[in-house]
């Protein structure tokens, strides 16, 4: 259960219909090696998704293609039946192919697919927010073209009642105006961190509308986050430089939310502290720098 006597760290953002702590959980490593097949530790990921709701968190991020199954269905076995106030936000647009690698799926046949599957194995009869991840990228990065036809996909499911909310997931801001023309879109979800700051102009334009704004590897992903300054910083504060990095976006704008993952509680706990961080603005110009590389 979300305890409720703790106050929101970082405060909170309004998305997906409720007010949530801007520090949530990103349940993509409770997967496997490479976001695939089981964990080594079943048991340890359960642990790690009770505390941090019992810890306050309320907005888990997931998907369906993680594993693929394996990390909705520990979702479901950890915290169901799930609190009302618990937003778990989910993506489509991907499947997994049997060599562990990620495939488009954003026909309109995959998505309506994707989205039952996601409802099966999460235990739930409508979905608070599905993300559309595009995969026109041939790299997996944001690339142009249409989403209208998977987006339109997408909003008549949410006609039929199986998805509450839309977002989309690595995009570029012609395909969000493009998309806010079809449907409300509730969130923005793409790379952002200290050293990858391309969104800088987009999240200002977000925040305008109120659009939530969740940067995805926001401590570097698979290439985690390395600065003398960052370090430095982070030894001036008695921190540790990831938790400083997580601080640098809570600070970055009010619309920014976190979903940090991990399949440690100890590292959970690490990282639900960093709103606990201010940084001074000596300390904010200096990690700025990072991204220009001075």
């Amino acid at each position: 259960m979300i305890n409720r006597s703790i106050p929101a760290r970082g405060g909170t953002y309004p998305f997906g219909g409720h007010e949530i702590a801007r520090v949530g959980y990103g349940a993509m490593q409770l997967a496997g090696k490479g976001v695939f097949g089981p964990p080594r530790d079943r048991a340890g990921a359960i642990a790690v998704l009770r505390t941090a709701v019992e810890s306050g968190v309320d907005h888990i991020d997931t998907s369906d293609y993680y594993g693929p199954h394996i990390t909705n269905q520990i979702i479901r076995e950890a915290l169901h039946p799930y609190r009302d106030d618990l937003v778990i936000v989910t993506k489509i647009g991907a499947r997994r192919g049997e060599d562990g690698s990620w495939v488009p799926a954003m026909s309109p046949q995959a998505l309506t697919q994707a989205v039952h599957d996601n409802l099966r194995n999460l235990g739930l009869d409508v979905l608070d927010v599905v993300n559309l991840r595009s995969m026109l990228g041939a790299h997996g990065g944001p690339a142009d073209g249409s989403l209208e036809e998977p987006l339109t996909a997408l909003a008549e499911l949410q006609r039929q009642g199986l998805v509450r909310h839309i977002g989309l997931s690595n995009v570029t801001p012609a395909q969000i105006a493009d998309g806010r023309r079809l449907c409300q879109i509730a969130c923005v979800q793409n790379m952002y961190n200290l050293a990858h700051r391309d969104d800088d102009a987009l999240i200002e334009d977000l925040a305008r509308h109120g659009i939530p704004y969740v940067p995805f590897f926001p401590l570097g992903g698979f290439t985690p986050l390395q600065s003398t300054a960052l370090s430095e910083v982070a030894t001036a504060l008695g921190a540790t430089p990831m938790q400083v990095a997580l601080a640098w976006l809570l600070q970055r704008s009010p619309n920014i939310l976190l979903i940090p993952g991990t399949s440690s509680v100890g590292h959970l706990r690490e990282n639900l502290a960093a709103a606990d961080l201010t940084l001074s603005s000596h300390s904010v110009a200096r990690l700025d720098r990072i991204a220009a590389g001075t």
